[in-house]
């Protein structure tokens, strides 16, 4: 089941093992302008698979599928380094996979019951490039999952970030905006953001979601106990 999607349309994957879900996404992105629906798996192996065939710009995943699960799948598609990024799709206060999913690679999540406007505004936050989760919606993530056990696991080396640096992601992983990092530091918002681009280089991460996972795994936040 797959559409063309004509020049500058965002392209969508759906990734998700209940039919009646699949066929209202599909109704929706597909009646938006400059938007379509190119495909459509019911498990993360097939996901992977029309991925590498359609190379699209947008897979709205679900986690909960049989077979290959959701956090698998997008783990493949980012690890494969194309374009594609993945947006999860999930009841977020139930569902304990999401983080698990964002360290794979997803560049943010829905939540099923979201409005049909902010599913819409979501695939277009990730299909141009940006992280799905706003400052605001950081600081519920990090309330979500600041209790839980880290991994046991060596903390990573922030090898050639310097001093400034590791201030930036630190507030970063606060779920601070650039304005307030800049307010925080007494520096400009450009200078803010020109660190946390230099950040997104050198960790080589692919959005600010990931620089939050960054200072959490190298212990610069520490979680709410």
């Amino acid at each position: 089941m797959t559409a063309p999607g004509g020049a500058g349309c965002v392209r969508v994957v759906l990734a998700d093992d209940q039919p009646l879900i699949r066929a209202g996404l599909r109704v929706l992105i597909d009646d938006t302008p400059g938007m379509a629906v190119v495909g459509e798996a019911s498990d993360g192996t097939e996901a992977v698979a029309l991925v590498g065939q359609l190379r699209p710009d947008v897979v709205l995943m679900d986690l909960r599928m049989p077979g290959m699960d959701g956090i698998d799948a997008t783990r493949r598609i980012t690890a494969a380094g194309g374009a594609t990024r993945v947006l999860v799709l999930t009841t977020f206060d139930d569902d304990e996979y999401v983080y698990g999913a964002l360290r794979a690679g997803a560049s943010g999540f829905l939540v099923k019951d979201m409005s049909l406007e902010e599913i819409l505004g979501a695939v277009r936050v990730v299909a141009a490039g940006d992280a799905l989760i706003a400052p605001s919606v950081t600081r519920r993530l990090i309330a979500e999952f600041a209790g839980r056990p880290a991994p046991a696991r060596p903390r990573p080396v922030l090898t050639g970030v310097t001093e400034r640096e590791r201030e930036v992601l630190t507030l970063v992983g606060r779920g601070l905006s650039n304005g307030e990092i800049a307010a925080e530091l007494v520096v400009s918002v450009a200078t803010a953001k020109a660190h946390v681009a230099r950040l997104l280089t050198k960790l080589g991460a692919r959005d600010r979601l990931q620089l939050v996972i960054a200072a959490y795994d190298a212990g610069l936040v520490a979680p709410r106990r």
